[in-house]
């Protein structure tokens, strides 16, 4: 690659860099409104569910008497994972100079954005009286109620609130250079380019802002990093602070940040595998690209399998009847079911990316970061609803009633939510980032450069 990059002339790389990523910010066509238009019927269907909800109340839900966090608290948990990814091919690996993350950390970025904004919906729906969300937050007032700062509901409203703010500033502050690129490249006068004006603050590329800039995206990469370990580690206390069997354990935190990582990077690869067809982008998420991140998936899919057998093992040596009694129930009580999808989609099938071959293969990791989407979904509800189901009082025993209609119906509607900021996200937004490719052109490019031979005379004079 390096021989291919001192072959090229530098100009002629830049112009098909910025001419290749900022072609996907053109006007939509008839496929981007078809896919809206199903994604605002979803999200419609769910904002009909939801108040549905709110006029008949919670017991439209499938909650039983001891079963009072289900799909909700499922799906914050789950949503709070996926952004979990962003900050990790982001922030992490810019700080260990990982050049194959270049082409894709702006999707994660993105991504970890909209699902954060996703993840924040869900304890509101949970509250069921959406409009006092309020009394979570720690403000004088008249009503002698005051959060307890003991209670790890109101670590959440912190960590969840700073992670967002923390991503995205990282997220803008990174968009920068490339909000310049796009503001030069568009028409005078255009809306596009009054407003990537407006958002690029006077970027001109100087040498004075390059230093500025390369010193403070290092500066919040490292800010970013410890939210990795801190935000999940909270979510899981939200758990790991109770007495409930299944809950109660150390081993929550690590378990909890290692299945967000592997459930983000897998959201990432479901992502950018059609939207890689979509805009034309092969050169640029190449074959590469996805082998690095299935060798992430097969390090966070080993380690929560650890995690799987360390807490089966634990259950059965503590002799409580009541842990063994819960994880017993995981695979083979009334919702046996989703215990084995958690363990297959999550331990099995990750498996297939020890082979080479599989890891370089498009359709093969689309197809397996679905099932690991799949598994640890169910792997949230398993946790959550079998445990609760049993805990230590036999009289309050009793299966979770639902999903019900309404409960899917939001579900759906949260997806319909995360993935309409997405669509309008890589319509607005450079989906790969051109100052940092620019940096480490892909081997891909590259090649293909070299195999056109000479610019034409238009291009060269560019």
């Amino acid at each position: 690659m390096a021989t291919l990059a001192r072959d090229i002339p530098r100009p002629r790389i830049f112009a098909r860099i910025n001419r290749d990523i900022l072609a996907t910010l053109a006007n939509p066509g008839p496929g981007w409104f078809a896919m809206m238009a199903v994604v605002l019927a979803v999200l419609a269907f769910g904002i009909f569910c939801l108040l549905y909800q709110i006029r008949n109340g919670l017991g439209v839900t499938g909650y039983a008497n001891s079963v009072y966090w289900a799909v909700y608290i499922t799906n914050f948990v789950f949503w709070v994972g996926i952004a979990h990814s962003g900050t990790l091919i982001s922030a992490i690996l810019f700080l260990f100079r990982s050049r194959w993350r270049t082409s894709v950390y702006r999707v994660s970025e993105m991504m970890t954005v909209f699902a954060v904004m996703t993840a924040g919906l869900f304890p509101l729906i949970h509250l069921g009286r959406i409009w006092k969300f309020y009394y979570l937050l720690p403000y004088p007032n008249s009503r002698m109620l005051y959060p307890d700062f003991q209670s790890p509901l109101i670590w959440d409203t912190f960590a969840v609130s700073t992670y967002f703010t923390i991503s995205s500033t990282f997220l803008f502050m990174g968009l920068i250079p490339d909000l310049a690129a796009a503001r030069d490249a568009a028409e005078p006068g255009s809306w596009r380019h009054r407003l990537y004006r407006a958002l690029s603050f006077g970027w001109q590329g100087t040498d004075r802002e390059w230093r500025h800039f390369n010193r403070g995206y290092v500066f919040l990469a490292a800010l970013a990093t410890p939210l990795v370990l801190s935000v999940h580690s909270v979510v899981s206390w939200d758990f790991a602070a109770g007495i409930v069997p299944g809950w109660h354990s150390t081993i929550f935190a690590p378990y909890f940040v290692a299945g967000a990582i592997f459930s983000g990077v897998a959201m990432v690869i479901t992502l950018v595998v059609p939207l890689r067809k979509w805009f034309g982008l092969e050169d640029y998420l190449d074959r590469n690209t996805f082998d690095n991140m299935a060798k992430l998936i097969v390090l966070t899919s080993s380690i929560v399998t650890y995690a799987y057998l360390t807490e089966f093992f634990m259950a059965w040596y503590s002799g409580s009847p009541f842990e063994k009694g819960t994880f017993w129930d995981r695979v083979s009580g009334d919702y046996w079911w989703a215990g084995w999808t958690m363990l297959i989609c999550n331990s099995v099938v990750p498996l297939a990316c020890w082979s080479r071959k599989v890891r370089r293969s498009i359709a093969a990791m689309f197809v397996i970061s679905i099932f690991i989407n799949i598994g640890m979904w169910f792997e949230r509800f398993v946790i959550i609803v079998q445990s609760l189901q049993h805990d230590y009082l036999p009289a309050a025993w009793g299966p979770y009633k639902g999903p019900t209609w309404v409960e899917y119906g939001i579900t759906a509607g949260s997806f319909a939510w995360f993935l309409m900021y997405f669509l309008i996200g890589i319509k607005i937004l450079p989906s790969v980032s051109v100052n940092e490719v620019k940096e480490a052109p892909p081997e891909a490019l590259l090649k293909r450069l070299a195999a056109e031979g000479e610019p034409v005379a238009a291009e060269r004079g560019r």
